[in-house]
């Protein structure tokens, strides 16, 4: 007789309900329903290639920190790409992995000139009575394709690496 995955496939479901619902919120720059996708206290590390390494705590400050960085865009749009999901790190049922690789599309508000720009995130969440949050988040800029276009070095890093 097969396994029965129900509880597996719950708890997947659960955890892409919680990344599609990151960036529905970022992508209408709701910031206050960052709030009940996050832990509290949770890091937040961008490596944004250009500025170094930029850490956060919490929704607040990640949420402030977005908002202030794509005011400048008339058009914005969050974009899934593609992301891998690992349930019961360490052996604990409720502590989960992902790599969620994204895209940016993007028009600036002075020039109207369409960017795009592609990243990593590599996750560890964690479900609590209210679900799935995101405990630990690491951001890789990993491509810009605009006017001046980078390609940066693949991050070697994986869910067993944060948090």
């Amino acid at each position: 007789m097969a396994p029965d995955h129900t509880a597996e496939t719950a708890d997947y479901i659960g955890i892409r309900r919680l990344q599609n619902a990151y960036a529905d919120v970022v992508t209408r720059r709701s910031w206050a329903e960052l709030e009940p996708l996050f832990e509290p206290d949770c890091p937040v590390e961008l490596d944004l290639r250009d500025r170094g390494v930029l850490t956060f705590s919490g929704p607040g400050e990640i949420g402030e920190f977005i908002g202030r960085s794509i005011e400048v865009f008339e058009f914005f749009r969050f974009e899934i790409v593609n992301t891998t999901v690992e349930i019961g790190l360490r052996g604990d049922p409720d502590l989960a992995g992902a790599r969620m690789y994204m895209c940016e599309l993007r028009r600036g508000a002075d020039d109207g000139e369409w960017s795009q720009m592609h990243g990593l995130y590599v996750d560890r969440m964690r479900r609590g009575p209210d679900g799935w949050r995101f405990a630990h988040r690491r951001y890789h800029s990993v491509g810009r394709q605009a006017a001046d276009s980078q390609v940066f070095d693949w991050p070697s890093i994986d869910w067993h690496d944060v948090g």
